[in-house]
């Protein structure tokens, strides 16, 4: 099996078998793509020898997954568009054979040094409300509902569920881990950590079941307040139905400490082929 989600070929970007979706063996997941996405842009603008620019965080990152993102090399892009000493704004295009497959725009933001009175500054005006969750050590492995095929939701990343489970309709709140590095030989990044978990909250938090209705994201915003400490980020996710064929999975991300962002998806909603005539699942079955 591959070690890393993405592979280095020549000018581009090989993603291995762990990169794949659940949707379709041919076309990736959105957390491996949210996370080298997330990478361009912190690495965008910095020094000569690659590493990211010094003092300056990625505090908002959007996707918008333009089609399916294939089992291909991707050529990706990033530019700084918006320069500045406290704010600055960098755009990410990702090509397929020169075809545009994601557009994305990330804000970094200057970190001020947190050392002293600084620190303690900003600790007393946190707001209230950071309980930490349970232990990922304590929470459940749950297997996938798709598991036919290695994938970013089965192999690439490691998911244990403080609440909820795959295949139970409703609200869960899950650790993920990625299992494997973003690419070979660099360890990823809190920014690119938090990506790749985040693209899980509509396929955790589903109100629909899997096997007979399809709820893609095409985009994924993802906001930082803080860089999540350590391997491990979660989602307290929930997916509120809208019009028919709309809905947004909404996401609170912890580490260990407590709250250290928010991610929204919006999602395409429509029957698998061939189940139409099912219908959803009764109301009464959805966890609340």
């Amino acid at each position: 099996m591959d070690d890393a989600l993405f592979l280095p070929s020549g000018d581009a970007w090989l993603p291995t078998a762990l990169s794949r979706g659940p949707w379709s063996a041919d076309a990736l997941h959105g957390g491996p793509v949210a996370a080298l996405v997330a990478r361009a842009a912190e690495h965008c603008g910095g020094p000569q020898d690659g590493s990211p620019p010094a003092s300056m965080s990625v505090v908002r990152l959007t996707v918008e997954l333009l089609r399916p993102v294939p089992v291909a090399p991707l050529h990706v892009e990033a530019t700084v568009v918006r320069p500045g000493r406290k704010v600055q704004v960098v755009d990410v295009r990702v090509r397929d054979a020169g075809r545009e497959v994601v557009w994305a725009r990330a804000v970094r933001i200057r970190r001020l040094d947190a050392a002293g009175a600084t620190a303690a500054a900003i600790g007393a005006h946190r707001p209230p409300g950071a309980d930490r969750l349970a232990e990922p050590a304590s929470a459940a492995a749950v297997p996938s509902i798709s598991a036919s095929y290695a994938g970013f939701h089965n192999g690439g990343a490691e998911l244990r569920f403080v609440d909820g489970s795959f295949g139970e309709l409703g609200p869960s709140t899950v650790w993920v881990r990625l299992a494997v590095p973003v690419v070979p030989g660099e360890t990823p990044s809190p920014a690119q950590r938090a990506a790749a978990a985040a693209d899980f909250g509509n396929g955790v938090s589903a109100v629909l079941p899997f096997d007979r209705w399809r709820f893609v994201n095409p985009d994924l915003t993802v906001v930082l307040e803080r860089a999540p400490a350590g391997e491990w980020v979660a989602l307290q996710a929930t997916t509120d139905l809208g019009e028919p064929g709309i809905a947004v999975a909404r996401s609170v991300l912890w580490d260990t400490s407590g709250r250290c962002g928010t991610a929204t998806q919006t999602l395409v909603v429509e029957p698998r082929p061939g189940a139409a005539a099912a219908g959803p699942e009764p109301a009464a079955e959805h966890r609340t």
